[in-house]
C-alpha cells in the first residue's frame, strides 16, 4: 500500500499483469480463485496509482534479454524471470522488490525483500 498510495514513482513491468490475472483467476491456485471481473477491478485499482509507471519493451529490450538470460543462465521457467530483469534494466529501475531468490541470479539488478 505505502507504494501505491505514495509519492514516490514505482513501476510494474507489463508482463506482471497478465501473470497476475493468470495466478488470481487460476482455479488450482486460490480457492475460490478471483472472478475475472474482480480480478480486473482490483488490478485497475493499483493501475491507478498516479506513482506507478507500467514498464513496456524498448528497442534495447532484445538485447538486455539476451544478455539476462546467458548471465543468469535462465531457461525454461526462468526466462520470465529474465524477461522482468530486462524490461526493469532497460528502464533504468535499480531495485527490485521480489520474494523471489531466482532474481538473485541475474546480475545488476538489486533484490529487495520485506
Amino acid at each position: 500500500m505505502h507504494l501505491a498510495e505514495g509519492p514516490a514513482r514505482w513501476a510494474l513491468p507489463v508482463f506482471c499483469l497478465g501473470e497476475f490475472l493468470r495466478v488470481v483467476t487460476h482455479p488450482r491456485l486460490l480457492l475460490p480463485p478471483f472472478t475475472v471481473e474482480e480480478a480486473c477491478a482490483a488490478l485497475g485499482r493499483v493501475l491507478a496509482s498516479p506513482s506507478l509507471v507500467v514498464l513496456t519493451p524498448g528497442e534495447r529490450f532484445w538485447p538486455l534479454l539476451t544478455q539476462a538470460l546467458r548471465e543468469g543462465h535462465a531457461a525454461g521457467n526462468l526466462v520470465f524471470d529474465a524477461q522482468l530483469v530486462a524490461l526493469c534494466l532497460e528502464a533504468g529501475v535499480s531495485a527490485l522488490l521480489t520474494e523471489d531468490r531466482d532474481f538473485d541470479r541475474f546480475p545488476g539488478l538489486h533484490t529487495i525483500r520485506l
